[in-house]
C-alpha cells in the first residue's frame, strides 16, 4: 500500500485533497470507513483503490478512545487493503506528539498557533526531528504539520466568528511568515489561517474563504496545506482552495451536528428504546452521508 505521504503527494498534484475527518467513538470511525468505500464505488473504484482518507483524533478524542485502540482500528482496514491513515489532530506538546508517534500514528500535528513565532518554530523543528529519528528506526514513514496562524480551537456550531480568529487580511498567515516557518521547521505540512476557522456558525454557511491567502502561502512554500475548519465552508471555496494548494481538508463539527440532531432526533421518537447499537444506528448513518458528500467535493466530482 502507498504511504500517507504518497496519496497527499499524487492529491496535490491532480489538484484533489485527502479528506480528514475527526471521530470520537467507533460510530464516527465506520461512518468514515463506509463513506470511502460508498464513494470509491461511485467512481468506479476497486477494493484495491479505495479512496484513502484520514481519521483525526484530538488530544480529548485520544484520551476517550485509545491511542493504542485507534490505531488498531486504522490497522484493522489496512491489513485488508483499504488506506485509512491516522493522525494526532492538534497536539499541543511535543510530549504528546511522541506519545501518539510511538503508539503507531501515521502522522501529527503539532499546534503551536498561539505560541510566538520563535516557540512555535522551536517545539514544531523538535516533533519534526524526533519524526524522522523515528522513520529510521523503523522504517515507518510519517508526516509531521505545523500550524501558523489562529484559528481557534472549538468544535461547536457558534453564534460569531471564535475571539481572536479575525478574517482580516491582517491577521491572515503571511507568505514570508510561511516559508520562514517551514525552512526553520522542515515540516511536511502547513496549515495555515486563511479565512478558516474551527466550529461553524450557525446556519451552517461560514464566511468566505479568502483563495488569494491560500495561493500566496502555497506559491511560496511549495509544500501540500491543510485546510482545518471547512465545516461551514461552501463547496465552491472547498474546491478553489484545492486548486490552490490545499492537499487535506478537515471536517469535524458537520459529523458532530449531523450525529447529534439524529440522536436527539431518534430519543425523541423511541422513548422505550434501550439497545446502544440501535439507538445510535441513525446517528452513525447520518455521519456517513455527511463524510460521503465532502469525499466528493474533495476529489472535486
Amino acid at each position: 500500500m502507498k504511504s500517507l505521504r504518497q496519496y497527499v503527494k499524487e492529491a496535490s498534484e491532480s489538484k484533489t485533497a485527502v479528506a480528514h475527518f475527526n471521530i470520537s467513538n467507533l460510530e464516527g470511525f465506520w461512518a468514515v470507513v463506509k463513506a470511502a468505500q460508498v464513494v470509491s464505488k461511485e467512481i468506479g473504484l476497486t477494493n484495491e483503490q479505495t479512496i484513502p482518507v484520514i481519521i483525526g483524533t484530538s488530544e480529548g478524542e485520544r484520551e476517550v478512545i485509545g491511542l493504542d485502540q485507534a490505531v488498531a482500528l486504522v490497522q484493522s482496514l489496512r491489513v485488508k487493503g483499504q488506506p485509512v491513515f491516522l493522525n494526532a489532530d492538534h497536539t499541543y506538546s511535543f510530549e504528546k506528539v511522541k506519545e501518539a508517534l510511538d503508539a503507531g500514528y501515521d502522522m501529527a500535528i503539532f499546534d503551536g498557533a498561539k505560541l510566538s513565532m520563535e516557540e512555535n518554530i522551536i517545539e514544531a523543528k523538535k516533533c519534526v526531528e524526533y519524526a524522522k529519528d523515528l522513520m529510521q528506526k523503523t522504517g515507518r514513514d510519517i508526516l509531521i504539520e505545523g500550524e501558523l496562524g489562529y484559528i481557534g480551537q472549538s468544535s461547536k456550531v457558534l453564534d460569531a466568528i471564535p475571539d481572536g480568529a479575525s478574517l482580516s487580511v491582517d491577521s491572515l498567515t503571511k507568505p514570508e511568515d510561511a516559508i520562514r516557518f517551514v525552512n526553520e521547521t522542515g515540516v511536511d505540512l502547513l496549515a495555515p489561517a486563511v479565512g478558516n476557522f474551527h466550529g461553524m456558525l450557525r446556519g451552517g454557511v461560514d464566511p468566505a474563504l479568502n483563495i488569494e491567502a491560500v495561493a500566496s502561502v502555497y506559491n511560496v512554500v511549495k509544500i501540500p496545506l491543510v485546510l482545518h475548519g471547512a465545516s461551514g465552508n461552501s463547496a465552491e471555496d472547498v474546491k478553489k482552495s484545492i486548486e490552490n494548494g490545499v492537499g487535506i481538508v478537515h471536517v469535524s463539527t458537520e459529523l458532530r451536528f449531523a450525529y447529534t440532531q439524529a440522536l436527539r432526533k431518534y430519543l425523541a421518537e423511541n422513548t422505550d428504546e434501550n439497545t446502544p447499537y440501535k439507538i445510535t444506528a441513525s446517528a452513525g448513518l447520518a455521519m456517513q452521508k455527511v463524510a460521503e458528500e465532502k469525499i466528493r467535493i474533495d476529489l472535486r466530482l
